[in-house]
């Protein structure tokens, strides 16, 4: 039997996440995941890619609002979650996904952040004007993302990890944990690297299609509590898990796009392959 293990949220791209037990979904995936963005002056989005110090600022939701903390107490920022018609507009971008209207949530979170990643930088959220297809192959008219890379989730399994963290010991190396490939859905049961051969399955009572393989950048040498980069685990991974069509990607999980646009995953629901 597969089961969901692990869910992740990640509220605002590229900013530490964290685990919840359940969530719901809307249109644009896990409501609460990457519905926040960092974008640099002229409205292009800022990764842990090109700022690994990202990975050090902590996110956290309630109902109402995402709250923002630096690390060792240097500061913090409340921001209300709820659109805000009054709220200035910027266009933003995400990869191709150009010209996205967002809110901008105001100069406190502006300057917490401007200052701590020592460039400047704007916080925006998704509001009442923001529109965003998902521009794949894999994609059905009406399937929208937030401001994640391309694909409302990614989906890795326990036994894929494991088998990376063996090829990783027998080379000298350390395991490495979930968290440097920041996946939504983490699953147990079943063989390593399973979840790239479900092109259809159910959650729970949610049904999610395969969007494709997930290619890996720099970010996944960043740890997330240090911000600390090395060459692993790219390096092991490059030797085992080169995609077939394009050799200079390595990949590592699965994207996902929800046909079921609203309901609840939880943590324990049974994965059913359809």
């Amino acid at each position: 039997m597969i089961t969901l293990s692990g869910l992740f949220l990640y509220p605002v791209k590229a900013l530490r996440g964290v685990a919840v037990t359940s969530a719901t979904l809307d249109d644009h995936g896990l409501a609460g995941d990457r519905r926040f963005l960092v974008v640099d002056e002229s409205g292009c989005f800022l990764t842990q890619r090109t700022l690994p110090r990202m990975a050090l600022v902590a996110t956290a939701l309630d109902t109402t609002h995402l709250t923002l903390a630096l690390p060792g107490g240097g500061g913090s920022a409340r921001i209300a979650r709820a659109t805000d018609p009054s709220a200035p507009l910027r266009a933003v971008s995400v990869w191709k996904s150009e010209g996205l209207l967002a809110e901008d949530c105001g100069d406190e979170a502006a300057t917490l952040l401007s200052e701590f990643l020592a460039t400047h930088c704007r916080l925006v959220r998704i509001g009442e004007k923001f529109r965003r297809p998902i521009l794949k192959p894999a994609a059905h008219p009406g399937d929208t993302v937030s401001f994640a890379d391309a694909y409302p989730l990614l989906v890795i399994s326990e036994a894929s990890l494991a088998d990376l963290n063996d090829r990783l010991a027998a080379r000298g190396e350390e395991p490495l944990p979930m968290d440097r490939f920041r996946p939504n859905l983490v699953v147990r049961g079943g063989p390593a690297f399973a979840e790239d051969t479900w092109p259809r399955f159910r959650v729970g009572e949610i049904t999610l299609r395969a969007g494709g393989p997930c290619a890996r950048c720099i970010v996944t040498t960043t740890d997330q509590f240090t911000a600390d980069r090395g060459k692993e685990p790219l390096r092991t991974l490059a030797t085992y898990r080169r995609d077939a069509t394009d050799p200079t990607d390595v990949n590592f999980g699965q994207n996902l796009i929800h046909e079921t646009k609203s309901g609840t995953l939880r943590v324990g629901d049974r994965v059913t392959l359809l």
